[in-house]
């Protein structure tokens, strides 16, 4: 009942609904990388099938059967990401963009391949959890970094951004998964974030703070920013 065009734009879906929980269809076809007409289509038939729910003038979201047949597509994108950094030497910011037409010449057998030679993932190089074989995608308990109070310490766990602009900053600074920083201050009025971490102590702005999400170890009782209005949704 499912297609491999299906599977892609419910793994799309997914992607968009950890910062909404409704897609609009003009965003899923600017990230589906389809016309509004065909998207349209493939919401009418995703939805016969049971596969989301479309609210007119609101957009979708998956239904539980719709993320189940979102999980293999979202596995191969984001084993393949963690394939093109360790193994082929891609950098992390070109990955995403590569993993879209990479994967698509992928089978079963080669996925399973590219798992073995990547040292079976959990993550892919921008910190989001890699569903199973099973289709299970593990939790992940962290939060985003505008939510954390100062005085806090934190882990970086997920950049949730494209832009290479910023990935490349944040690479620069450090700031990739599993590296640990305190939260020294926030400045009010959506001023800039302090950090402190080894080897130095850098200042990042609001706008690019919204793109990390952190794994909080110890919390502090500092001031916390107000959240960010309009934020764009982050596709990963």
């Amino acid at each position: 009942m499912t297609t491999t065009a299906m599977r892609r734009y419910a793994a799309e879906i997914y992607r968009l609904q950890q910062d909404s929980p409704t897609v609009g269809l003009a965003e899923l076809s600017k990230h589906a990388e389809s016309s509004q007409q065909a998207t349209a289509r493939m919401v009418s038939r995703m939805k016969k099938l049971g596969f989301l729910e479309h609210e007119p003038y609101r957009g979708v979201r998956l239904t539980r059967a719709g993320e189940q047949i979102a999980m293999p597509a979202l596995r191969r994108h984001r084993m393949v990401e963690v394939f093109l950094v360790k193994v082929m030497g891609y950098d992390w910011a070109s990955a995403h963009t590569l993993s879209d037409v990479f994967e698509r010449g992928i089978n079963d057998e080669l996925e399973d391949r590219i798992d073995l030679l990547s040292g079976h993932p959990t993550r892919c190089p921008h910190g989001e959890p890699i569903p199973s074989k099973a289709g299970v995608m593990p939790v992940v308990k962290d939060e985003p970094l505008l939510d954390v109070p100062s005085g806090s310490d934190c882990v970086v766990s997920r950049v949730r951004t494209h832009d290479l602009e910023e990935l490349h900053y944040i690479a620069e600074l450090k700031l990739i998964p599993g590296v640990p920083f305190h939260l020294l201050s926030c400045a009010p009025f959506r001023g800039p974030l302090r950090l402190q971490m080894k080897p130095h102590d850098p200042v990042i702005g609001y706008e690019l703070a919204a793109s990390l999400w952190v794994e909080v170890v110890k919390r502090g009782e500092g001031n916390k920013l107000p959240p960010l209005a309009n934020t764009p949704g982050k596709k990963k």
